[in-house]
């Protein structure tokens, strides 16, 4: 099967930041289910596997897309580094959501090149760690999305702010900084990020937007997750209406990825998850009216 690969689209957001996007598809011009994948915090669409992975999804018959949240921090002429730290201080949670609805529009243009091998009646959106949050307050707004996957995703965005004299210090001081592991990059987060929150409180709600799903939403999780625990995902599943999960024992944050990913195989816990993934959205098809 020969696939069609473009990256770093630049789609215009609302945010005066481009929203870099890849897309991934076969030659096959029957239309076919969309995918689209949001990474998380401190991530990008270049990490680790993610490209093996929308690879994965083309060749099963999917319209795979991925995209860089517009102030994740990355630019163009550099894909897997954070060199725009002024962006990261400006991002939240609320500029994210308009970055995925920008996207899911653009897919949609009337004039759109890609139109024609896509099936806009079945769209699944994937979302990992924070963007599974993400995903599941973008997924109880847009009807247009048929079908919800969580890998590793956060159940609360609230509790993952500081309280007390740390909060204080933070509104003081107007920035604070979290290390970034990889690159040891001192990473700050302007107060607007914890402002922005509380005036959207109630839409970032993810209990809130997890119980008014009305789509199918296969929760993924690892056992040996250390960076957000198996338990989350056990409150997704309580409050999702329709819930499936798949439990990778065994498997950290990221399913045994890492990044740079320089291998051609998929560790076996993310060739799971993928499976897992794939036919779940085989088996959910359209969403039924």
């Amino acid at each position: 099967m020969e696939l069609i690969k473009k990256n770093n689209i630049q789609i215009t957001g609302k945010h005066d930041k481009p929203i870099l996007t890849d897309v991934v598809y076969s030659k096959d011009t029957k239309p076919n289910p969309i995918v689209i994948f949001c990474h998380g915090y401190k991530g990008f669409k270049d990490w680790g596997a993610w490209d093996l992975m929308a690879e994965e999804f083309a060749k099963k018959g999917n319209f795979f897309l991925k995209f860089n949240f517009s102030h994740n921090g990355i630019t163009k002429e550099n894909l897997t580094e954070f060199l725009d730290i002024e962006a990261f201080g400006d991002n939240n949670y609320s500029k994210e959501l308009d970055d995925l609805q920008s996207v899911i529009d653009w897919l949609f243009q009337y004039n759109s090149e890609y139109l024609k091998y896509l099936d806009t009646s079945n769209i699944t959106l994937i979302g990992h760690s924070r963007g599974g949050g993400i995903s599941i307050i973008k997924a109880s707004e847009e009807n247009r999305i048929t079908k919800l996957v969580t890998f590793s995703s956060v159940s609360d965005f609230a509790s993952r702010f500081p309280s007390g004299d740390v909060l204080h210090g933070w509104e003081k001081k107007g920035v604070s900084y979290i290390v970034n592991t990889r690159t040891k990059q001192q990473l700050p987060h302007h107060f607007q990020f914890y402002k922005n929150f509380k005036a959207n409180e109630e839409r970032l709600t993810i209990s809130r937007a997890a119980k008014a799903l009305q789509i199918p939403h296969l929760i993924v999780h690892g056992s040996k997750d250390t960076s957000v625990p198996l338990s989350e995902s056990g409150k997704l599943f309580k409050w999702s209406p329709d819930p499936e999960l798949l439990l990778v024992e065994g498997a950290d944050h990221v399913y045994d990825v890492s990044h740079p990913w320089k291998g051609k195989e998929l560790p076996i816990n993310f060739q799971y998850v993928l499976d897992g993934t794939l036919k779940f959205i085989a088996e959910k098809g359209q969403k039924s009216v």
